[in-house]
This record gives structure tokens, C-alpha cells and sequence, in this order.
């Protein structure tokens, strides 16, 4: 699948999304290595904690549905925004517990452009293990 029609994919979910507060909906579409794509949305909560990321959805929702560590090819991440919407410091920092450094993470604006990093392009400096 080519980042085009996954970032389709990531439009396409973000008007499922449950923003009551925010008004600000988030589509992610995770691109897993046999060719299944996951999506996800931000889900609110009036205590502002308890929200959950649409990044984090779709990677939680892989992982509940048996994919683990190292399965994941891809993700794209849409929003309604003027410039390019990046993950959020957490959403980061799950994607490098389960993806690789080089996976490539397209993000888009409201021009439907498509900017490509790589993960440690988007988080050069994450945890990756706990040794002390």
C-alpha cells in the first residue's frame, strides 16, 4: 500500500473520532508488514488524562488483535491542521516500543500534502530499554 491511499485510510477514520471537547478529531491507519491496516481515532474524556490518542489506538488495538513487536510498516497520522500534525510525545514513545527506528510515518495538513520522516526522525532521542 502506498502512503497515498494509507493516509486515505487515516482521513477517512478521523470523522469517527470522539472530540466533544477538543473539537479537534485525529485519524491514524497503521500499516501492519502482511498488508492488514489498523486504524484508530482520539477518544476524549472530560478528565483530560484519560484521553487516548488516535496513534495509540491503532497500535493498542493491533496489539489486542495478536500483532506484536516488530509487525508494524507504517503509519500515517491526519488532523485538520495548517501545518503537518505530528504524534504527541507519548504516542512517540509507543511507536518506538513497537516499531522500528526507520518505519516511515507520513503526516498530513489541510492541503493533503504528505510529509515522510522516519521514527527516529520523529523521536532521535526515545528509550528503547530500561538497562541500569
Amino acid at each position: 500500500m502506498d502512503k497515498e491511499l494509507l493516509m486515505e485510510e487515516a482521513r477517512k477514520i478521523k470523522e469517527r473520532a470522539y472530540v466533544p471537547y477538543s473539537k479537534f478529531p485525529v485519524g491514524a491507519a497503521l500499516l501492519l508488514k502482511d498488508g492488514t491496516v489498523i486504524t484508530g481515532v482520539n477518544v476524549e474524556n472530560v478528565s483530560l488524562g484519560a484521553t487516548n490518542c488516535a496513534e495509540r489506538t491503532a497500535i493498542f488495538t493491533a496489539v489486542a488483535q495478536g500483532y506484536k513487536k516488530g509487525d508494524f510498516k507504517a503509519i500515517a497520522v491526519s488532523g485538520d491542521t495548517v501545518d503537518f500534525l505530528p504524534p504527541c510525545s507519548i504516542c512517540r514513545q509507543v511507536l518506538a516500543e513497537f516499531c522500528s527506528p526507520d518505519m516511515p510515518v507520513y503526516l498530513t495538513n489541510e492541503k493533503k500534502e504528505i510529509l515522510e520522516l522516519t521514527l527516529k526522525e520523529l523521536l532521535p532521542f526515545a528509550f528503547t530499554d530500561l538497562e541500569m
